[in-house]
């Protein structure tokens, strides 16, 4: 049960930390424009796929998802779910802020609190259920 939750926490890592890249490095694409949307689409995908600084955090992006749909062959679903979603928000903040967007206010500080703590009563009581 240990290993799982930590796959879960490692797909959480790799989606949370990703998230905040990903959006920092993909800003230039509502600069592209053209004449038809078509030609628009091309130049926006050709961007995003050549440029390295997206395509990376993309790529670790992806492997967690692959991480998570493996993870999901060996623990409840009813538990994956709200562990690797929530903590996912969680390092989404953190690494935000890392990146220079703004201090979490208090609220979010609170609701990750929460977080922590609802994750931790989830997995408590699964493992309660497992013995």
């Amino acid at each position: 049960m240990f290993t799982q939750i930590c796959s879960l926490v490692l797909v959480a890592l790799l989606w949370g930390c990703t998230n905040p890249i990903l959006k920092k490095n993909s800003t230039k694409i509502v600069d592209i424009k053209s004449s038809s949307q078509i030609e628009n689409f091309y130049l926006e995908v050709k961007y995003l796929f050549t440029n390295l600084s997206y395509m990376i955090p993309f790529i670790v992006n992806q492997l967690g998802s692959v991480m998570y749909f493996i993870a999901l062959q060996n623990i409840d679903i009813s538990l994956a779910l709200p562990v690797a979603n929530s903590l996912t928000f969680v390092f989404t903040a953190i690494v935000g802020w890392i990146l220079g967007e703004e201090l979490p206010k208090t609220n979010v500080i609170l609701g990750i609190l929460m977080i922590f703590t609802g994750t931790a009563l989830c997995t408590y009581a699964k493992q309660l259920n497992a013995n």
